[in-house]
């Protein structure tokens, strides 16, 4: 597995190869799978990923705590009203995934429960809109978790160990790489997405009311999936940042051991700890967890 960005990219381009295939013939190499068969469990997990999003905008998934469910489809019926039905749709299938996890559904991990929802709804939403078709999306996925490989060494992915900026931020930067792929984004280009992604994502605490991965976690997703949008959109347009991808990587890291650990998913700090949240969780006995989920 790459421990860098630089290092992905640099095999990409001395090989000649795309960046999907070298991720896959990596892990083909390391893992002893065929490249098929990693394929083929990549195409069953976009499967995964697609059911979720639709048992989520139905509307009828609800969770034990009561906290959670039909946003996602209360903000597809009632939208657009800013920006167009492109940001408004892919705002509720974010939405949609992290709902169905609350339910006890099945959700495809990306890289975490608790940021489930960003990658399933850009790249569905790109499909959608474009008509990529279910080979192109599994080379994104690859893009994506070459990405997510590199932070999961460099940093963290755990929003107990780095804050939600290892969950969501994570799923943004994998996102936002997805995404500058598909659109026929070059190598620097597609560093530079997740270089401006996960800068706005730095700092970010994990704060779950009741310790539940629900509240703020299904909004955050929807603002994570934004945040991979605009990452995309300003590297394509060619604009840069001086900081480098795998340097914002080490700096996350670096804020994820440094950040306290009332704001590291104990529910003690932040969100969880205001007299709101804590009136909430009260009145709803079931929403008290026994230990913390990720």
């Amino acid at each position: 597995m790459h421990k860098s960005i630089e290092s992905l990219i640099r095999d990409a381009e001395e090989s000649g190869r795309p960046l999907p295939r070298v991720v896959l013939e990596t892990e083909a190499a390391e893992t002893g799978v065929a490249a098929s068969e990693i394929r083929a469990r990549i195409t069953r997990t976009l499967a995964v990923m697609r059911r979720a999003i639709d048992e989520g905008l139905k509307g009828e998934a609800r969770s034990a705590s009561g906290m959670t469910g039909g946003r996602a489809r209360t903000l597809w019926e009632n939208g657009p009203r800013l920006l167009g039905p492109r940001v408004t749709e892919t705002l509720a299938r974010a939405i949609s995934t992290l709902e169905v996890n609350a339910a006890m559904g099945l959700i495809v991990a990306a890289p975490t429960a608790g940021a489930a929802g960003v990658l399933p709804a850009v790249l569905v939403s790109m499909d959608d809109f474009q008509h990529l078709g279910d080979d192109k999306l599994v080379d994104a996925m690859l893009v994506a978790g070459g990405v997510g490989g590199v932070i999961a060494q460099r940093a963290s992915l755990a929003g107990a160990e780095g804050g939600c900026q290892a969950e969501t931020g994570t799923a943004a930067a994998m996102g936002s790489a997805a995404v500058t792929w598909l659109a026929g984004g070059t190598h620097p280009q597609i560093a530079t997405a997740v270089a401006l992604t996960l800068q706005g994502m730095l700092g970010l605490i994990c704060d779950p009311i009741g310790g539940l991965v629900e509240i703020p976690c299904i909004y955050r997703n929807a603002s994570a999936a934004m945040q991979a949008i605009a990452g995309a959109e300003m590297a394509l347009a060619g604009l840069d940042f001086p900081v480098s991808a795998d340097e914002v990587i080490d700096v996350m890291g670096e804020v994820g051991r440094r950040m306290p650990s009332a704001y590291r998913e104990t529910a003690m700090g932040g969100l969880a700890a205001t007299p709101s949240a804590r009136r909430l969780v009260q009145i709803r006995p079931s929403s008290r967890p026994s230990g913390f989920s990720t």
